[in-house]
């Protein structure tokens, strides 16, 4: 987690306050999620990952976009407990040998460095079959064709239509010198993009969103999905290993087209901006209810791992 005096306070709104409030009770919601069980080495595995700190953005934006509609914290936990065990296998699979190959997440080493790989390759499709169960057996005080509806949108965001797909695209289109803005853009809207906007959409169904209301929640996603993608490579040029958390430099390591190698590290970040200053504005008919969400986006841009 970024230190608290790097995270700036949108307007009236203390994000400090909020995110000193939310964290320890997604750490404690995570925890209590997934127990110590036999096989020993599975369970351990898919806690070591899960339990490993973080920004926990993703748990973060699914709440702040329930409260957003009206619904209930308890209401959304298990979903946002669910994002984060599927965000948390696309960093452990990522992290594989044959995907990115790197051995430190989170300032740890990568599951697959403490497991194996073949422990490493099953935590991950562990957490992922988990996420759905723990949705569909732990929500409470949801009607049945709201859970269906947000499960089937988290499916849809984690397969070949969502992040998946953007993982397979982003490995084909690697050492390739004459990749386009528009194929990047499909990468990270897949890769990264998807499961941002399922975190907003999936927490507003739940709480009972109008299409209208998801319509918009759904674009403010989209721009803050991409801008998130827009630092990661920025970051992984400016910021160090120690700040990261994980190997710096990894992108041009790989010959991996990004928006600095395409745009230069000034315009990068001029278009990440915009597209949160953009995300903002869609939801100003909120009014105070957006605080939150608006914050966090400005954090997207803001932070420094």
């Amino acid at each position: 987690m970024t230190s608290h005096q790097e995270i700036s306070p949108t307007a009236t709104f203390d994000l400090v306050a909020y995110l000193t409030e939310r964290q320890p009770q997604i750490e404690a919601a995570l925890d209590a999620a997934i127990r110590p069980g036999y096989p020993d080495t599975i369970y351990d595995a898919m806690r070591y990952s899960l339990l490993a700190g973080g920004k926990r953005l993703r748990p973060m934006l699914c709440l702040a976009s329930c409260e957003l509609i009206g619904g209930s914290i308890d209401s959304v936990m298990p979903m946002a407990c669910a994002l984060e065990m599927v965000h948390t296998m696309s960093l452990i699979h990522d992290d594989l040998p044959a995907m990115d190959d790197d051995d430190y997440r989170r300032g740890k080493l990568t599951n697959h460095k403490v497991y194996g790989e073949d422990i490493a390759i099953l935590a991950g499709d562990g957490l992922l079959a988990y996420s759905f169960e723990y949705i569909a057996t732990q929500t409470q005080g949801v009607s049945a064709d709201k859970v269906l509806k947000a499960i089937a949108y988290l499916a849809k965001a984690s397969g070949a239509n969502g992040l998946v797909g953007g993982q397979v695209v982003d490995l084909e289109s690697e050492g390739k010198p004459d990749i386009s803005v528009e194929t990047l853009t499909y990468i990270h809207n897949h890769k990264t993009g998807a499961l941002l906007k399922a975190c907003v959409v999936c927490g507003a169904i739940l709480a009972g969103a109008t299409d209208t209301q998801l319509e918009k929640l759904s674009k403010f996603a989209h721009n803050i999905g991409l801008a998130f993608q827009i630092i990661d490579d920025i970051l992984d040029i400016t910021a160090t290993q120690a700040e990261l958390g994980k190997t710096a430099g990894k992108d041009v390591q790989a010959q991996k087209a990004t928006y600095p190698k395409l745009w230069g590290l000034e315009e990068s970040k001029r278009q990440a901006d915009k597209l949160v200053a953009e995300a903002k504005a869609i939801l100003a008919e909120f009014g105070d209810r957006a605080r939150p969400l608006q914050a966090l986006a400005d954090y997207i841009t803001d932070r420094k791992n």
